[in-house]
Formats: C-alpha cells, sequence, structure tokens
C-alpha cells in the first residue's frame, strides 16, 4: 500500500471526513478514549464512514510516522448508491448485471473480478463495508485500471442489499459449491446480480438464504474448488453467453 493512500493523526483525518474524501476505513488505535478520539468516532458515524479499533502493533507495521493512534486508508473509487446504479440501468433500457462480491479480502482477487465485471459490460459492482478488501492504489493496479470505468457501491448491510435487488426486479443467483444445480442449468437471462463468496468461507449462509437461486459450478478434478476470481469469471461469462444466445 502506498503512502499517498493513507492520512495520519486525530485531527487530520476528522478534517478529511468533513471534507468529504472518499474513504476506504479508519484505523483507531484500541484504549484510546480522549475527546478528540470520541469526535473522530462521532463524525464517522455522522458521515457514514467505516471505522474499526486495531492492535498498536498493526498501526506500526503499517507505517513508522507519528499517526496519534489513528490511520485513515483512502479508497481509489469513488462509491456511488445502489438505488442510482440500478435506475441508471433500467432508464437507459438495458436489464441490471451486477457482482455482489461478499467478503472477498485479497486485494489481487478483488481487482481480478473488477477487471472481468468491467470487461464483460456490467453495470457495477457491490461490496460490504465490512471484511471487503481495501480499495485503494493496489486493487486500482490489480484492475488494470478497470475501476476508473466500473462504478461500485458499497453497502452496509448485504442482506438488505439483496433484498432491495430483489424489490428492484434483480433475479439474485448465488454461485455456491453447496448447490444442487449447475450453473449452466440455471436460467440466467433478464436482470440479474451474481453473489461471490469469501476466499475462506465462501457466501456467508444468512446471503445464501436471502437469493433466488443457488447454482454451483461442476467441478470433475480432485480439487473441489475454483479460486474466486477464477469462479468469477466463468458465472460472469455464462451469464454473458445466455444473453447474447437469447
Amino acid at each position: 500500500m502506498e503512502k499517498s493512500d493513507m492520512i495520519y493523526g486525530t485531527r487530520a483525518v476528522i478534517e478529511a471526513i468533513v471534507a468529504g474524501k472518499e474513504i476506504e476505513k479508519v484505523m483507531i488505535q484500541s484504549g484510546l478514549t480522549n475527546d478528540l478520539i470520541k469526535e473522530l468516532i462521532a463524525t464517522a458515524k455522522n458521515h457514514r464512514v467505516p471505522f474499526t479499533f486495531v492492535p498498536a502493533d498493526k498501526l506500526k507495521r503499517m507505517s513508522s510516522r507519528n499517526h496519534q493512534g489513528v490511520i485513515c486508508l483512502l479508497a481509489a473509487v469513488t462509491f456511488v448508491p445502489l438505488d442510482n446504479l440500478i435506475d441508471k440501468a433500467f432508464s437507459e433500457g438495458r436489464e441490471p448485471f451486477f457482482l455482489l462480491m461478499d467478503r472477498v479480502t485479497d486485494v489481487r482477487n478483488f481487482g481480478a473480478m473488477a477487471r472481468t465485471a468491467e470487461c464483460a459490460g456490467l453495470d457495477g459492482i457491490i461490496i460490504g463495508e465490512k471484511g471487503s478488501a481495501p480499495i485503494t492504489s493496489d486493487a486500482m493496479k490489480t484492475s488494470a485500471g478497470a475501476l476508473n470505468h466500473l462504478p461500485v457501491a458499497r453497502e452496509a448491510d448485504l442482506k438488505k442489499t439483496v433484498k432491495l435487488l430483489r424489490d428492484s426486479g434483480i433475479r439474485v443467483v448465488a454461485c455456491t459449491e453447496k448447490a444442487k444445480e449447475d450453473l449452466y442449468d440455471v436460467n440466467l437471462t433478464g436482470p440479474i446480480a451474481v453473489i461471490l463468496g469469501s476466499e475462506e468461507d465462501g457466501i456467508s449462509d444468512v446471503l445464501i438464504r436471502e437469493a433466488d437461486e443457488l447454482a454451483r459450478i461442476p467441478m470433475q478434478g480432485k480439487i473441489g474448488s475454483l479460486n474466486v476470481s477464477v469462479a468469477a469469471g466463468v458465472a460472469i461469462y455464462e451469464v454473458v453467453r445466455q444473453r447474447r444466445k437469447g
């Protein structure tokens, strides 16, 4: 991560939030309770900026500068409300197509998935506020610049996000090994959002329960799963194939 992706110090971070800078998240050293820290937390909450408490050692590993127990990670993109992306697609006469990433934490996987999504012409990707790879300059590089062109929606509650998609007439398909039906046998035409899950344990149970349909990529080898960015490519281009065929 480059130093230009960070802002150091409590007052500087407060000013960055108030100024409307696009922020990935704020990391606050655990145990700090002074008045300025309280002001920072209140400001972050008021502006819906994600923050987390971390051990002092983590901040020290990130930077040797005098950070006063606070480091802010700047985002390399401007986040767009999902409502806007849905409305834009429908108003322009397109059937919306989104990729929802559930806790994809590896920046290389994130960048590769964003690159595939942009190449396939998706209307945007959706991530959660917590548990996702930081969208910093590293993510921009691994996406080969795709994040310059592909909108990103960052949502606080992915369960509510799935409900919003469904209420908007968008079918939600979870690509998971837990599915009984093969991806190639599922109807993927029409407005659609595809969910891919984390590298560690896949899609969370709560999102699997909320999805309209589950689909699995058939496996014929001895290894039971694909890298999540590869799985995303397979799923995205199966949607593209079915849409072209239709």
